[in-house]
């Protein structure tokens, strides 16, 4: 769960809108919603084709990937993914959680990437191995519930609980709770639970250069920071946002040569650990004024798409 790109210190006439956004965004995540046992299809839609749709209950309801070459179209949190592949539900070094939500699928430059990283973090990072949470839908695009980003196929959520020496059952997949390494008070991390191979992780992770960037809580940057030592070039990538306090989020530049793919523009230089980290901390964010609701956004249609998602959409 992400919003797009923000910036570390947003300005004063943007404030507002963006704790309400971190409100709107981060109680799924918090929630650590269970799946099911019974997952039932989705009731079919009366009038698909209505242009007033949202994109949301379309995708939503493809449960096959798009028969095409692979490609990401448009942005992170408008887009979408031809010739998307699914990570094996279980591999020697991680294990996919709540199954039942069918969001295991991504480009398979995605695919391949996590499998690499489980493969070296038991050597590199002393993390036995990766539980999977969110990657993207089938055909990625906007989701029915929990996300803004994850539409490209380029972004996929880890949960901070190391994998167990032992295959998870499917009730456990479906309804255990990632590890939460924040504090109560959200000013740090919890040090009864926060382990040195937590850094290792979002560490090696970051400095592979394929990755955009990986979101963590507030809370678990500040530790970062703090406990990073002199080499600290990787802490660029890596962004601090509310609702990542189960799980951290990676993000995958474009592959080379999809032009239909869009990039963020790259992460502010340095280390992120300054002043710029402290706004997070501010009791304006932790503790935001309550404010009148607004009049509710209207959902994205496949006109708020690329075009060449209504192509994916309609593939085989």
């Amino acid at each position: 769960m992400i919003l797009r790109s923000l910036p570390l210190r947003p300005s004063p006439i943007r404030h507002a809108a963006i704790l309400t956004a971190f409100l709107a965004f981060a109680a799924p995540a918090l929630a650590q919603d269970r799946g099911t046992l019974t997952p039932k299809p989705l009731p079919p839609l009366a009038n698909p084709d209505d242009p007033s749709t949202p994109a949301k209950a379309l995708f939503g309801r493809a449960t096959t990937p798009a028969a095409l070459p692979p490609q990401a179209i448009g942005g992170y949190a408008r887009g979408c993914v031809a010739g998307a592949e699914a990570l094996p539900i279980d591999g020697a070094t991680w294990q996919v959680m709540r199954l039942s939500r069918n969001r295991n699928w991504g480009h398979p430059r995605l695919v391949a990437f996590l499998e690499k990283i489980a493969a070296e973090a038991p050597r590199k990072a002393g993390w036995p191995g990766l539980l999977v949470g969110d990657m993207s839908q089938p055909r990625g695009g906007p989701m029915l519930t929990g996300h803004a980003s994850h539409q490209l196929g380029l972004d996929a959520d880890i949960w901070l609980t190391p994998m167990p020496d032992r295959r998870l059952t499917r009730a456990e997949r479906e309804e255990m709770s990632a590890t939460n390494v924040v504090r109560p008070d959200r000013r740090d991390i919890d040090p009864s639970v926060w382990l040195p191979e937590h850094l290792r992780l979002i560490k090696m992770v970051s400095r592979e250069p394929e990755v955009a960037r990986i979101f963590v809580n507030p809370a678990i940057k500040k530790a970062l920071c703090r406990e990073a030592g002199s080499d600290r070039s990787w802490l660029t990538k890596v962004r601090p946002i509310y609702g990542h306090n189960y799980h951290f989020h990676i993000r995958l530049e474009c592959p080379a040569g999809e032009s239909a793919c869009h990039d963020q523009d790259p992460p502010p230089s340095g280390d992120g650990c300054g002043s710029e980290l402290d706004y997070w901390f501010s009791d304006a964010v932790l503790n935001p004024k309550p404010r009148p609701p607004g009049k509710p956004r209207p959902p994205m249609t496949l006109a708020g798409l690329p075009d060449a998602c209504r192509t994916v959409l309609k593939a085989r």
